[in-house]
């Protein structure tokens, strides 16, 4: 009966769960037999190389694609069971960061923050209250609000972004690449913001990065993927999952080099994979396969 128990409560725990998830795109394997899961109010951070599948993995956290073999849910739904109206309610409980804010072109920073809020109904006469709260908890005035995308740094852009997304009070984040292509005084500043999110209000963090010190400053738990092409079949993706500090601890070669942004212990397998382009076709082969899955603004080297 104790066990019983037990094993309710953690079900009720878990807001996602990934269940031997795989993913293929034609001939290219992205994801093999993926397993791992994420608590209410825990920050999860997944870092590895590029191509080795984490924004893949984002997405099909938030339903932008399924998996080719096993399943993944979101507080217990299985998300390819559900129709199209109702994934859209469950997604409404999540807030995305992508990597490069993704912002709408033509719209000013204030339509763009309210966007969302528009989107559920909330009445026009609250919402340019709410765009400035949420964009000063980004900490951002409100000059910015009638400046449109092209006019902010990279810095803003990625603040604007955060501020859209969070505008939802969102139970799930993910955050795609955070900090890449700022320098580390910015870098810093979105670092904080995360963390400062989450001490707002109860929320459940999923942050992809390749950035060390993000890791170190945001991290509850790691996920460590690595490519399928250096793995044989019997070989699991996922070599590291524990805390930051176990990390920095990680035997592993492969990890090590990885944490520590040393390339010297990989020049074993980069004289084989280059012989093997000869065999496989040209170098950027894998990557024309994967576009023609993406959406056109998806269209970016994908992680």
């Amino acid at each position: 009966m104790g066990s019983l128990v037990t094993s309710m409560a953690d079900v009720s725990e878990e807001l996602v769960a990934f269940e031997s998830v795989s993913v293929r795109f034609g001939r290219q394997e992205v994801l093999r037999d993926i397993s791992f899961r994420i608590r209410r109010g825990e920050t999860v951070v997944i870092i590895g190389e590029s191509g080795c599948g984490k924004t893949v993995t984002l997405k099909l956290i938030v339903g932008l694609l399924k998996p080719t073999l096993g399943r993944v849910t979101f507080d217990g739904r299985v998300l390819t069971d559900l129709r199209e109206q109702e994934l859209a309610r469950e997604r409404l409980r999540i807030g995305f960061l992508f990597q490069g804010a993704a912002l709408f072109d033509s719209l000013s920073v204030l339509d763009n923050v309210a966007f969302g809020m528009r989107a559920i109904g909330i009445p026009e006469e609250d919402i340019a209250g709410r765009v400035r709260q949420h964009l000063r908890e980004v900490g951002l005035p409100e000059t910015v609000e009638s400046k449109m995308p092209a006019e902010l740094s990279g810095g803003m852009r990625k603040r604007v972004g955060l501020a859209r997304a969070l505008a939802l009070n969102p139970e799930l984040m993910l955050y795609d690449e955070p900090t890449t292509g700022l320098d580390p005084v910015m870098s810093d500043v979105i670092n904080e913001l995360i963390i400062q999110a989450r001490q707002r209000s109860p929320m459940t963090s999923v942050v992809v990065t390749h950035d060390m010190h993000t890791v170190r400053r945001v991290a509850d738990r790691v996920i460590m993927l690595y490519p399928l092409a250096r793995l044989r079949p019997t070989e699991p993706q996922i070599i590291f999952e524990g805390s930051p500090k176990q990390l920095s601890l990680c035997s592993d070669p492969r990890v090590k080099s990885f944490v520590e942004g040393d390339a010297r212990s990989q020049s074993d397998w980069v004289a084989d994979w280059s012989v093997g382009l000869e065999t496989i076709g040209p170098p950027n082969s894998s990557e024309r396969e994967l576009s023609q899955y993406r959406k056109p603004r998806e269209r970016t080297a994908e992680d």
